[in-house]
């Protein structure tokens, strides 16, 4: 036979003198003899079996595969239950004689069992549909959940299954009518599978995982079910619809069906507040069944006992619920594939996943040997000592071996899958000589108004406030860490993230003590904290075109333009904390940041802006001519902004002589760019579930509010070059294109350059940006102190002054320091002494935009804030700051005043 020389194992007959009355009856020799009277000698069930079906037997067991087909493909549909029989046999002897794996023989069991369902629907369907009671497509789809719906069905098991019916189209009568109709026939497809005939029966049937069983009829709508989900839908359904497949009747709406139900099942942030969830799960199914006892072999039951096959799989489901709305590649059916996925993504330890997996496998073995004994839905060790010599011997084993593996494996499970369910004890709460006040108002905030949110807080309290109480400045570190809980909208899901992962309260403790800013940022945008427990959140900056692929991704995986603009948020928001957090860590420095922030804010634009191009042209039809090309200025412009920076944008745009769109809404050419930017301003400014993006300002644009938002690439250049005021020219020393056609970029970089290269008159530019300096000075002369931006010598002095440098110098330089460096083409006096206060007042302004709040001073940031500055900027204290600010800032003055003075003078 085919199989003789793959057999690898056999059970020890328990019964030889049955074991060999088997083995006689298939004329069996060699190792199938010993397969065959180790399976009948050990298992009362297996042994009536191949007396029964010997002759078939012999011919399957020459070739497997072949006898598989066949009776997955069985014509005779009345021979449902001796192919039953027969599978039972086949996939017995060749899972005891270690031909088959594991997979192999629950797929193969689950295979058979959507034959079976679609066999009995289908007789019932057609029925009804002769009789004209039916449509030739009544939408009804077959759902299977559980064990089946994985592939993963055990030896002898029920199969849970939903019946949905499609009822998009049809009037509520209508659909109460198809409804009843279908219901009869479900329920008589269920007996033909269940009913036990004197040739056995079929499959035992399980419908009450459809929605709300108590109430539902067994056949339930696809809009009802919607609905029970979307509404009150709970977490241990969703773990249910993981495994959930379409089985048999309508294989597309079943398909249809379940993908509506991704948000549902997937949520969109790290769910951990699962975990509590099935914790209670298991702590019911234990105390309901009795198992909540010790490890003790006898009578332990392998699936709902402790450290079994239902702990091994919860662990998996649950830690793929928290993760998989992230990661779609964790939405595996299969238990051994989830684990696999787990651990490759760096979700679960490999350590943990391989013992958890090599576990399950012996677990499901055993479990399958102790069901095929008597063809029963047990899962329970025997409780007497033949009965486990019994088993011994079905699985080849030694008493003492089997029992060690099972008291080793069983305790191994649970040992590491009990910690990651039940919460940790909670540590004393130290006493706090400060904030009684705020903490008694804590009960009354959104985030602990629910229960169950409020029992969270009450366990996690103890270590916030010992690690507030460890900050610099305690009283002040709670009163931050106040205003990020007051801004919290709910707390359930977020308290379940700390309390699983308590490094995150570490995380907000440093933020509460050193960056209220970004605490009150947290309370508003508490979801960014899951980018933290992604393996890569400490890792180095990523490359911009890895950025650009990996958000282009995200907003491809959304349905619809809405939703991409939402996604397009939450994947900034993860971003841009990221960045805050390494630069408040100290892995990055200001410079480091604010390369980092303007790459974000580039990518952001470039996978949007076709986006908006696309949704706009749904409208009013494609782009007139070549395009629009969105054009950074400013800071973004420049490749440097900040933790709250804006975007400084202009959108030109070559319509190539194209005089209106040819859509179904056709606007003329220079109506269809200006309201393209309109788009683009709300794509990117406009509040949303997930907040802005960025607020947009156009300032920029020729001829500044007064001009059209969106300029022709052809009146651009003439206007630079005819009518530009020079704060225009020197606004244009920091342009950019970063988005849209890469020819109409290029040519918007050529006419920047000429115009920069085109013969400045020295003179009538100093003495325009002299004015400037006065009047930009008057309106907002500064505070001095640790101001950084705002006042002669400051930041936004030195740039005016950098970037009169590049203009006059005809440099295409953006940056700063190069700008800076045009001095020397100018023959002017080195500025090193002007470019180190630059470079301090750059790191000073993006440190102090991290962690001062809008419209506060950075005086106000207390001890832990002043120490992140000082860190960043190099100084000793907050003293020799302020004094090196005061004196160098006079002192650039002074030498900007002389040099543009001296210019000013010089002769045209």
């Amino acid at each position: 036979m085919e199989i003789e020389h793959a057999i690898t194992r056999w059970p020890t007959a328990f019964d030889p003198e049955r074991g060999a009355e088997a083995a006689d009856a298939m004329a069996a020799s060699g190792a199938l003899r010993s397969l065959i009277e180790g399976a009948a000698g050990c298992s009362p069930y297996l042994h009536g079996v191949i007396l029964k079906e010997g002759p078939w037997l012999e011919e399957a067991l020459g070739t497997p595969a072949e006898a598989l087909a066949g009776l997955l493909s069985a014509a005779d549909p009345e021979e449902m239950r001796r192919d039953k029989r027969r599978m039972a046999a086949l996939v017995a002897l060749l899972d005891l004689g270690g031909i088959w794996s594991l997979e192999e023989v629950t797929g193969a069991l689950s295979d058979f069992a959507d034959r079976a369902v679609t066999w009995a629907l289908n007789a019932e369907l057609e029925l009804l549909q002769g009789r004209g009671k039916l449509p030739d497509a009544p939408g009804l789809a077959v759902i299977a959940m559980g064990k089946m719906g994985a592939g993963e069905l055990n030896y002898s098991s029920d199969i849970d299954l939903i019946c949905v019916m499609e009822d998009a189209g049809l009037s509520a009568d209508e659909a109460g009518e198809r409804r009843s109709v279908l219901v009869r026939a479900v329920r008589a497809a269920m007996k033909r599978l269940s009913q036990v005939t004197p040739a056995g029966y079929v499959f035992r049937t399980d419908l009450r995982l459809r929605p709300d069983a108590a109430v539902t009829p067994i056949v339930v709508t696809r809009s009802m079910a919607e609905a029970y989900y979307e509404s009150v839908g709970r977490t241990w359904e969703r773990a249910a619809h993981i495994k959930a497949r379409a089985a048999a009747g309508d294989l597309d709406a079943g398909a249809a069906y379940l993908c509506a139900l991704t948000p549902f099942v997937w949520r969109r942030h790290l769910d951990f507040a699962a975990v509590e969830d099935a914790h209670g799960i298991l702590l019911k199914i234990r105390e309901h069944k009795g198992l909540s006892g010790p490890i003790t072999l006898p009578g332990h039951d392998m699936k709902l006992g402790r450290g079994g096959i239902r702990e091994i799989e919860f662990y998996a489901q649950t830690r793929q619920l928290i993760s998989g709305g992230r990661e779609p590649s964790l939405r595996l059916r299969a238990t051994r594939e989830a684990l696999k996925a787990l651990s490759e993504g760096g979700w679960v330890a490999p350590d943990v996943a391989a013992t958890l997996d090599g576990a399950y496998v012996r677990h499901r073995t055993v479990e399958h040997r102790l069901q095929m004994l008597r063809d029963a839905q047990t899962h329970t060790l025997p409780s007497s000592a033949e009965g486990m010599a019994r088993l011994a011997a079905f699985m080849g084993e030694e008493q003492t071996d089997l029992e060690r593996m099972l008291r080793d494996d069983l305790e191994a499970v649970h040992g590491l899958t009990e910690p990651f369910f039940a919460p940790a004890p909670p540590e004393p709460a130290p006493s706090l000589a400060f904030g009684a006040e705020v903490m008694a108002r804590w009960h009354t905030y959104p985030a602990l108004r629910s229960p169950r949110a409020a029992e969270l807080f009450d366990r996690l309290r103890p270590r916030i406030l010992s690690r507030l109480s460890a900050a610099s400045e305690p009283e002040r570190a709670l009163n931050q860490f106040d205003a990020f809980l007051r801004g919290l909208p709910a707390g359930v899901q977020v308290f379940s993230l700390f309390d699983a992962n308590p490094q995150l309260i570490d995380l907000l403790a440093d933020v509460a003590a050193i960056a209220p800013a970004l605490a009150e940022y947290l309370g508003r945008n508490a979801s960014v904290l899951d980018a933290v427990l992604g393996g890569s959140f400490f890792a180095p900056w990523p490359e911009l075109e890895a950025l650009e692929t990996d958000l282009v991704a995200r907003l491809d995986s959304e349905a619809d333009y809405e939703a991409a603009l939402d996604a397009a948020r939450a994947w900034q928001k993860e971003w841009h904390f990221r960045i805050g957090v390494h630069h408040l860590r100290g892995l990055i420095d200001a410079h480091g940041a604010g390369k980092h922030y303007a790459e974000l804010a580039e990518v952001v634009l470039r996978a949007l802006w076709p986006r908006v191009c696309d949704y706009f042209a749904k409208k009013h039809g494609a782009a007139p001519g070549q395009g629009a090309a969105i054009v950074a200025m400013g800071s973004l412009g420049a490749g440097r902004l900040h933790a709250a920076s804006d975007l400084d944008l202009i959108l030109i745009f070559d319509g190539e002589d194209v005089e209106t769109s040819d859509g179904p809404r056709p606007l003329a050419t220079r109506v269809y760019y200006a309201r393209l930017t309109q788009a683009l301003v709300t794509a990117l400014s406009a509040p949303m579930a997930q907040g802005r993006l960025y607020e947009v300002d156009m300032r920029l644009r020729p001829s500044g509010r007064n001009g059209p938002v969106a300029t022709s690439v052809a009146a651009w250049g003439a206007y630079q070059r005819e009518e530009a005021w020079t704060w225009e020219h020197l606004a244009l020393t920091r342009a950019r294109a970063l988005a849209g056609p890469e020819a109409l970029r290029k040519r918007v970089e050529r006419v920047r350059c000429d115009i920069l290269r085109a013969s400045s008159d020295a003179a009538t530019v100093a003495q325009d940006v002299l004015d400037m300096r006065a009047r930009v000075v008057a309106a907002r002369p500064g505070e001095g102190g640790l101001a950084a931006k705002d006042g002669a010598g400051r930041l936004q002095d030195l740039e005016l002054f950098a970037q009169t440098l590049a203009l006059l110098a005809g440099s295409d330089a953006r940056e700063v320091v190069a700008q800076l460096a045009s001095a020397t083409a100018l023959s002017l006096p080195s500025l090193t002494e002007v470019a180190s206060l630059q470079d301090v007042l750059w790191r000073l302004r993006a440190a102090s935009r991290l962690i001062v709040k809008p419209d506060a001073p950075v005086e106000g940031v207390g001890a832990g804030g002043i120490d992140f500055i000082l860190r960043e900027t190099g100084l000793s204290s907050e003293a020799a700051l302020v004094e090196y600010l005061a004196t160098a800032t006079a002192a650039a003055d002074r030498e900007i005043t002389a040099i543009l003075a001296g210019l000013a003078g010089q002769s045209s």
